[in-house]
């Protein structure tokens, strides 16, 4: 189904694949008139690629394809759209592309209990670089390069609104999951995103957000707020991410605690990098945390 958008140049597709993760589902853009490009073409689905196709006007060829990251509900239709067409896939790089010291460390040393949701047969077939120019047609996008929720995650600057991908939501926070997801790196590009001062973010699923500065505020103090408590409960002594997630997540269903399990783990990855909690033998999601000594 074709959903209407607050620009004469923009055509909403969202994808039938609804579930906790993905809100009402993924949300694919059809950007410009004439040459057109498609930014995250969605999952694995022929009847999301003929919608895709249907919603093209008489005359109308998609010159290219971006995509914000490789998670499963984003990427795998793009190489069967590129097929179709004969567009280019333009991304930051495959599921492995800017991956941290550390998070790499955690991967290679089975650390981590990310890799939910990727999609490891990705491959673009053009790279693109932080702040690359996308022309497509009279059209100009800008790719920013916003690691966080995954590390090759790239958001797309348009006509002073951005598309955030699964960076910023209106609906929900996103999630990050270590080796995939990065907190550190999703505060920087929270802060790089608020330096564009948009004027809109279309996100990757969910209703635009028209007001972006508040809303990335907002998502700021959400994470500010969740470091918090988990010093709070460490101050009373030694935890492990189950009895921290039980403590912290009350009011929310049993069966997504294992997705706060991996975001409280990112958090204590994070605090861990800054000196601020110990992790014994290491931070992997088995291990026993505790407030270093504060100086």
């Amino acid at each position: 189904m074709t959903y209407s958008c607050p620009e004469p140049d923009l055509r909403l597709l969202r994808a039938q694949n609804p579930s906790p993760m993905t809100g009402d589902g993924t949300n694919t853009y059809i950007v410009g008139r004439g040459s057109v490009c498609i930014i995250d073409p969605g999952p694995q689905d022929d009847a999301h690629l003929h919608a895709i196709m249907s919603a093209l006007e008489p005359g109308e060829h998609i010159e290219c394809i971006l995509v914000t990251h490789s998670h499963l509900d984003h990427s795998p239709l793009a190489r069967p759209l590129a097929q179709r067409t004969g567009a280019r896939i333009m991304a930051y790089g495959d599921s492995l592309a800017g991956r941290s010291r550390i998070m790499s460390r955690l991967a290679k040393q089975n650390m981590a209990g990310g890799g939910e949701g990727v999609d490891t047969d990705f491959q673009p077939d053009h790279l693109l670089q932080d702040g690359a120019a996308v022309a497509v047609g009279p059209e100009r996008l800008r790719a920013i390069w916003t690691p966080g929720h995954m590390a090759n995650h790239m958001c797309f600057e348009w006509r002073g609104a951005v598309f955030s991908g699964d960076h910023a939501l209106g609906w929900t926070t996103s999630l990050v999951s270590p080796p995939d997801g990065d907190l550190g790196a999703y505060m920087q590009s929270l802060d790089k995103l608020e330096a564009l001062c948009a004027r809109r973010l279309y996100p990757g699923h969910g209703a635009p957000i028209d007001d972006p500065k508040a809303r990335l505020e907002t998502l700021r103090n959400h994470r500010h707020q969740r470091e918090a408590e988990i010093i709070a409960d460490l101050d009373l002594g030694e935890c492990e991410i189950p009895q921290l997630v039980a403590r912290i997540y009350k009011d929310i269903p049993a069966h997504l605690h294992a997705a706060a399990a991996r975001n409280v783990h990112a958090h204590l990855i994070h605090l861990w990098e800054n000196g601020q909690v110990n992790a014994s033998p290491a931070p992997m999601p088995n291990a026993r945390y505790t407030r270093a000594e504060r100086r």
